[in-house]
């Protein structure tokens, strides 16, 4: 942007110096015109005076052709100072356009910048944001390795429990037979032996009761209890 600047001045310089070149070639064009009315009026004076005017009117007729060839020159170097004064002119606004042009693209780039330094700061939170999901996953995979060798230790209890399950009924099975064949001979004692006990504490009632029949005091029976 800066470069352009300077350039586009110094394009600008350059239309001002023709300028001031055409203005002075216009100065020599005038100066040439009125050498040339000049030597034509010296020219008539010399014709007037005769044989003495004559080399005066040679001189006239020199310094008259010096002013139409210098008039001449000074017609070509202002049409050719025109033409430079007209491209220079073209060429200061196509600077300027240029100039524009540029300032443009550098305000372009400048928000093409911002926007690359927006996306690299989304870039770096999409970063940390797929670390931390990343961190999750590992959590989560970790979690599912520990849930897989729980419920493996789960299923080798449930089996071991199962096979536990699968003695103790046998066991049971083994004892329910014994139980089934033991029972009649339990019954049969208990109630061999449920009788006499039944019957001594009535029959000690009735020993204890005829001596309170009888009489009142009654040691010796007491004594033979």
């Amino acid at each position: 942007g800066a470069v352009v600047g300077e350039v586009v001045g110094t394009m600008a310089s350059i239309n001002e110096s023709s300028r001031k070149i055409v203005d002075i070639i216009s100065v020599i064009d005038g100066i040439a015109f009125q050498t040339n009315i000049l030597a034509l009026n010296a020219a008539v004076e010399a014709a007037r005076a005769g044989e003495q005017g004559r080399g005066f009117a040679v001189v006239a007729a020199e310094v008259r052709n010096l002013a139409q060839r210098s008039a001449a020159a000074a017609k070509e170097i202002k049409t050719l100072i025109g033409d430079s004064v007209d491209k220079v002119e073209n060429g200061t606004k196509l600077v300027g356009e240029a100039g524009q042009t540029m300032e443009e693209i550098v305000t372009s780039i400048k928000r093409v910048t911002d926007i690359m330094a927006e996306i690299s700061s989304a870039s770096l939170e999409q970063s940390s944001g797929i670390e931390q999901v990343k961190h999750a996953i590992d959590q989560m995979d970790d979690v599912t390795q520990q849930n897989a060798a729980l419920v493996e230790e789960a299923a080798a209890a449930a089996e071991s429990l199962e096979e536990q399950a699968h003695n103790l009924s046998s066991s049971v099975s083994v004892f329910k037979l014994d139980n089934s064949v033991a029972r009649p001979a339990t019954r049969g004692t208990a109630k061999h032996y449920a009788t006499p006990a039944t019957r001594h504490p009535v029959l000690a009632k009735s020993k204890a009761a005829k001596p309170t029949r009888g009489t009142a005091t009654a040691p010796d029976d007491w004594q033979e209890f």
